[in-house]
C-alpha cells in the first residue's frame, strides 16, 4: 500500500483530497497545525489507513523523521492568497517558501511530489492573448512571487509536478469564503448586492473536487505528468467578474451588482488561461461553474458560521 503525506491536509483542498485518497486505498497521513481550528477530517479517524501529525510544517527535525517513509507528498500547507500573505509577511515567507524548500531537500529521492502553485503568477496579460504554461510569468503579489520561487525549486528537484491552479470554488468540509466565486455567492445570499472593482478582469476557475481529481489522476498516470508544469482549470470558465455576477443572478435573481473603481485586485489577475496541456493527458473537469454556483447556493444558505476564510 502506497503511503501519501498531505501537508495542510485539513484545509480547503486537503479535506476533500484526503477522503478520495482513502477511498482509493492509499495510506494517508496529514501534517497540519490546525491553525483555523478545523474539524474537517473527523469523518476519517476511524479509518486505520489514516493518521494525523499535529505539527508545524516549519519543524525541520520533525520533517527529517517522517518524510523518508512516504511514496507521495502533496504539499498543501500554505498561507494562501495575497491578502493573507500581506497580513503576515514573515509567516508567508517561512511557510510558503522556506518550509517548501526544506521539504524538497529532505524528501527521499523516490518520493513523488505533486504541488499546487497558482496561475496568478501570470499577472496581467494583453487582451486577446491566451496564457499557456510557456507564457511569461509576471507575478505581482508576494503570494504569487513566492509560488514562482517554489515552483522553480520544485522543478530543479525533479520527480515532481507543479499544478498552476485556477481560482478554486465550491463547498468543502473546511470552507473558505474569501475565494471569488464563494465570496460572491455568499454576498448574493446574505447582502443581496456587491460593488465590483476591475469588473472586466478575467480569470480562470476550477471546482475543489476537480482539483482533488487532478491530483489523483496525476498519481495514477505519473508517466504523463512527471517533471512538468500544468495549468489546471475549467476551460469553460475563463470568466470576467461582471460575467460571473451575471451567472450568479441566474440562480439568485435578487442579487444586484454595481461597478466602481474603488480598489484594485492585489494580484492584478487578468488572463485567459489554456488548459489544453492537461486535457491532452485525458483529464477533464467534471463540475462546471453553474453546478458550482447552485451547490454554493444550497450550502451557504445554511452556513451561519462566519469564522471561515483565511482573511
Amino acid at each position: 500500500m502506497e503511503k501519501v503525506l498531505v501537508t495542510g491536509g485539513a484545509g480547503y483542498i486537503g479535506s476533500v483530497l484526503v477522503g478520495e485518497l482513502l477511498d482509493l486505498n492509499y495510506e494517508v497521513s496529514v501534517l497540519d497545525n490546525f491553525s483555523y481550528q478545523e474539524n474537517s477530517l473527523a469523518l476519517h479517524y476511524l479509518n486505520s489507513n489514516f493518521s494525523v501529525i499535529n505539527a508545524d510544517i516549519r519543524n525541520e527535525d520533525l520533517l527529517k523523521g517522517v518524510l523518508p517513509k512516504f511514496d507521495w507528498i502533496i504539499p498543501l500547507a500554505a498561507i494562501v492568497g495575497a491578502p493573507a500573505c500581506n497580513r503576515d509577511p514573515l509567516a508567508a515567507k517561512t511557510i510558503n517558501v522556506d518550509s517548501s524548500l526544506t521539504l524538497f531537500k529532505l524528501a527521499p529521492k523516490h518520493a513523488r511530489i505533486i504541488m499546487p502553485t497558482t496561475n496568478s503568477a501570470y499577472g496581467t496579460t494583453p487582451t486577446g492573448t491566451i496564457t499557456t504554461e510557456l507564457s511569461e510569468l509576471k507575478p505581482i503579489s508576494t503570494y504569487a512571487k513566492h509560488k514562482v520561487e517554489v515552483e522553480n525549486a520544485l522543478m530543479e528537484r525533479g520527480n515532481a509536478v507543479s499544478f498552476r491552479l485556477a481560482t478554486v470554488f465550491g463547498m468543502s468540509p473546511r470552507m473558505r469564503l474569501d475565494l471569488l466565486v464563494n465570496d460572491l455567492v455568499n454576498r448574493a445570499i446574505k447582502d443581496k448586492s456587491v460593488v465590483l472593482f476591475e469588473p472586466h478582469f478575467i480569470r480562470n476557475f476550477i471546482h475543489v473536487r476537480d482539483v482533488s481529481r487532478a491530483i489523483v489522476y496525476a498519481m495514477q498516470e505519473w508517466k504523463l505528468f512527471s517533471d512538468q508544469i500544468f495549468n489546471v482549470g475549467l476551460s469553460s470558465a475563463n470568466v470576467s467578474k461582471v460575467d460571473l455576477c451575471r451567472r450568479i443572478q441566474r440562480y439568485i435573481p435578487e442579487f444586484v451588482f454595481t461597478e466602481a473603481e474603488l480598489a484594485k485586485d492585489p494580484d492584478q489577475r487578468n488572463y485567459w488561461v489554456s488548459n489544453d496541456k492537461i486535457e491532452a493527458t485525458g483529464f477533464r473537469c467534471t463540475v462546471d461553474l453553474d453546478a458550482g454556483i447552485q451547490e454554493l447556493k444550497k450550502g451557504l444558505i445554511n452556513l451561519r458560521n462566519f469564522r471561515y476564510g483565511n482573511v
